[in-house]
């Protein structure tokens, strides 16, 4: 609570007391209209300050004239007939309770989007030469710089790890309260916290294209986006408010001129007056005008909670409408890194055959080399390795301990005769001849992501029709992939321009319902921008394809896309709930209020009664707990070396 919500619920609380004490005072007359003009002033003066506000700028037609209007009024009449000055200050006072109500749960649900805002570092360190540090503005950090960060800062630039371990605290970018290791080697984000380690880190993007300034920007720009639902709201409230203020006017004069006039009886001002003033507070529309905006802006920090940045209410609109969901492969449901999947042996075991591939790969650089390093992990074991010679389009051959050792591809087992076969292994496979003879291939593929099955299953729990992915691998391994994942549908060998086309076709189908694409490469931003919802994986994803998506997963986390769904269909629920409940309450008391059955008492409650109730099923948008799935680890294909 901060110190304004303090302050205010202080004057609440100091009003409340001083009309408990009047109503026992023994006062009359302009005495007691005095006394009970302290606590109305005290509750009031704001509300009276906004009207005159509004009436001097020609915005006149808002709550706060209608609330000025009302009490005033009902002042009056009560000077007039000595009657009960209560309900004028209770208006104030309970629609005071509901402001006060409003401007707790933004602040609650605000929270969890300012914490987002305290990634901002304030300062770079850059070591001088004689080993001092000195602070200057990330700003001024050029690409290719070493900035060293201290245990409890801030990361101030995107880069690499070039000296130093750490753990890093990642919270704020990715909602992941588990600590991430950091070490030499390893690419680090901006805006998260070092928490024991010292890291000298080498620079690799400038602040405005770092990842807490990307991460900003978005928040700042996402309330600019408003849902239909929002902008229905606005364009309702401009015509509904002078409406209501003059047909309580109608209510006020018509009635009494009708008696006089046409009745011949008394005009009786005062009730219809009473009346016209009750109506004025039961038509104020800050149930409406509060509470939609408050839940979109509810959900979207409930959302941010679960690591998932959501650029503005339309696109959460947009997600609690979609049926259909196409995946990019690559990145997005696995992991896009090499890595040993199967061993199969003829003449050694496993270990023997990734062994002698390790050490025949020790001086290349590509990728599927990098990989069976990796899986082997012994390099400095004291064999010898000579007369390394790399056979373009086939693959590696050398000398290990003696023994001449040949891997690669079918084409180099067909040029030394070796007698090589097929494997039904998904992935790519790397054979291995020892002195001629045939000893086994090793399976490199794609590692599946870990929670990637899971997703789809959590998606087709939270009403998903249709789970498509598009990919440019052969057919042999997109069919491979999409069956241990249990996707409904899967197009292979696609380039990026085919992707658009497919997304197309898929828009044009009218079983596809509105349609979210999710992806991370740069080829994917064409196809992100055409999609009703386009989702990027945000920690790996290029620029390109966050910058054209609608939604970013911090943590690359394809989980997450159902945990967005449920928390954007729960805030569309609670947005249809508030608007249906709110315009309800309000015509059954208006009319009854015109018809002189609703006194202000019922006013109070069908204005600020209404918004209080409003206010407390918005704040419900920020509170989605987890699926069961979210918790669950399945082991997917490719994710473990397995041996035959």
């Amino acid at each position: 609570m901060n110190a304004k919500q303090k302050k205010n619920l202080i004057r609440i609380i100091i009003t409340a007391v001083l009309m408990l004490v009047l109503a026992y005072m023994p006062l009359s007359g302009w005495p007691r209209f005095f006394a009970y003009l302290v606590p109305y002033f005290l509750v009031g003066y704001d509300i009276l300050y906004k009207a005159g506000k509004g009436i001097k700028n020609r915005r006149t037609f808002d709550e706060s004239l209608l609330m000025a209007i009302a009490t005033l009024g009902a002042m009056a009449l009560a000077v007039y007939e000595d009657g009960d000055y209560t309900e004028a200050i209770a208006v104030m006072l309970f629609y005071q309770v509901g402001e006060w109500f409003q401007a707790y749960a933004v602040g609650r649900s605000r929270r969890d989007i300012s914490a987002l805002m305290d990634i901002r570092p304030d300062y770079a360190n850059i070591e001088q030469e004689d080993g001092t540090l000195t602070q200057v503005d990330p700003d001024e950090v050029e690409i290719g710089s070493v900035i060293v960060v201290k245990p409890g800062e801030k990361i101030p630039l995107d880069g690499v790890v070039e000296e130093g371990t750490s753990s890093l605290n990642t919270v704020a970018l990715t909602g992941e309260a588990l600590p991430r290791d950091a070490k030499e080697g390893d690419e680090v984000l901006s805006g998260c916290i070092n928490i024991n380690g010292l890291l000298k880190i080498r620079t690799t993007k400038e602040f405005d294209e770092s990842t807490a300034s990307k991460i900003l920007e978005m928040v700042e720009e996402a309330s600019s986006r408003k849902s239909k639902s929002e902008n229905f709201i606005a364009r309702f409230a401009r015509v509904y408010t002078p409406i209501v203020v003059y047909a309580a006017l109608a209510l006020a004069v018509l009635p009494p001129l009708v008696r006089i006039l046409g009745m011949g009886l008394a005009p009786e001002w005062g009730t219809w007056i009473y009346r016209a003033l009750t109506f004025l507070v039961i038509s104020c529309p800050c149930a409406l005008v509060v509470s939609v905006p408050l839940s979109f802006f509810a959900g979207i920090g409930g959302a941010s909670r679960q690591g998932v940045l959501v650029k503005g209410s339309n696109y959460l609109e947009a997600l609690s409408e979609v049926k259909t969901v196409v995946f990019d492969k690559t990145g997005t449901l696995t992991k896009g890194i090499f890595a040993v999947s199967a061993i199969h042996t003829d003449k050694l075991n496993e270990q023997q055959l990734l062994h002698l591939a390790a050490h025949v790969e020790r001086y290349s650089t590509h990728p599927i080399a990098e990989s069976l390093r990796n899986a082997f992990g012994h390099e400095a074991d004291g064999c010898s390795v000579e007369s390394v010679e790399e056979i373009a389009g086939h693959g590696v051959r050398a000398q290990v301990n003696g023994k001449t050792v040949c891997v690669g591809n079918a084409k180099m087992m067909e040029s030394i005769g070796a007698n090589w076969h097929e494997c039904d292994a998904m992935g790519t496979m790397i054979h291995v001849a020892v002195d001629g003879e045939y000893a086994g291939h090793i399976v490199i593929s794609d590692v599946v992501k870990e929670n990637a099955a899971a997703a789809i299953k959590a998606l087709k729990k939270a009403g998903i029709k249709q789970t498509v992915m598009l990919t440019g691998d052969s057919a042999r391994i997109a069919d491979r992939v999409a069956a241990s994942l249990q996707l409904d549908t899967v197009y292979s060998q696609l380039l990026p321009q085919d992707k658009v086309a497919k997304v197309e076709e898929l828009l044009q189908q009218p079983a596809t319902g509105k349609l979210a694409f999710v992806g991370d490469g740069i080829n994917d931003a064409p196809v992100l921008s055409r999609a009703d919802v386009g989702i990027a994986m945000g920690a790996m994803g290029s620029d390109a394809a966050i910058e054209a998506a609608d939604i970013v997963l911090m943590d690359d986390d394809p989980l997450k896309i159902s945990v967005a769904r449920r928390i954007a269909r729960k805030t569309l629920r609670i947005v249809k709930q508030n608007i249906y409940f709110s315009i309800g309450i309000k015509v059954l008391v208006l009319l009854l209020g015109a018809l002189g059955f609703a006194n202000m008492w019922a006013a109070i409650f069908a204005d600020v009664g209404v918004m209080v109730l409003a206010v407390l099923n918005a704040v419900r948008a920020m509170f989605v707990p987890q699926c069961a799935d979210i918790k669950e680890r399945t082991v997917q294909v490719g994710s473990d070396v397995t041996v035959a």
